[in-house]
């Protein structure tokens, strides 16, 4: 009997363990844009391989938000970023967003270099000039032909 009493206390330790840390992780994680406290502004890139939603928004390294949504605009055929922005977080109206990788086997992100306008994005708003993402095999192939 003293063995099942036992065995009870360290099983109802293990589960006060185990929320405690569930507790811990719903407090530290970063979800990036969902709920209050983030606004939205979209980019259009000609090129946006590799980018997936839930990808890093990113301001000079650190992560400012994440991917939205990714949708292509019928008309231009271009993938329109849906970027869902920390609210303390201002972006300069001549920001400037980019696809760049982690490394050769990184994924993908966004970086946004901040421009010099004293002007800021409203939320909604777009970032006008953007580069889309190099695709490393085209470059390798290029390079081996000499084209």
């Amino acid at each position: 009997m003293a063995s099942n009493a036992a065995e009870t206390l360290i099983g109802a330790a293990v589960l006060a363990v185990a929320g405690g840390f569930l507790v811990y992780a719903a407090q530290n994680v970063d979800l990036g844009g969902v709920g209050s406290g983030y606004y939205e502004v979209n980019a259009g890139f000609r090129k946006a391989s590799g980018v997936a939603v839930g990808a890093d928004v990113r301001v000079s390294g650190v992560k400012v938000g994440t991917v939205a949504s990714l949708t292509l605009d019928p008309e231009t055929y271009r993938a329109i970023a849906a970027l869902s922005i920390r609210e303390g977080v201002k972006l300069p109206e001549d920001s400037v967003a980019s696809i760049t990788s982690d490394g050769l086997l990184g994924g993908a992100y966004i970086a946004i270099d901040p421009g010099a306008s004293d002007f800021f994005l409203d939320p909604g708003g777009e970032i006008e000039q953007t580069q889309g993402s190099v695709d490393l095999i085209e470059l390798l192939s290029k390079a081996v032909s000499g084209n």
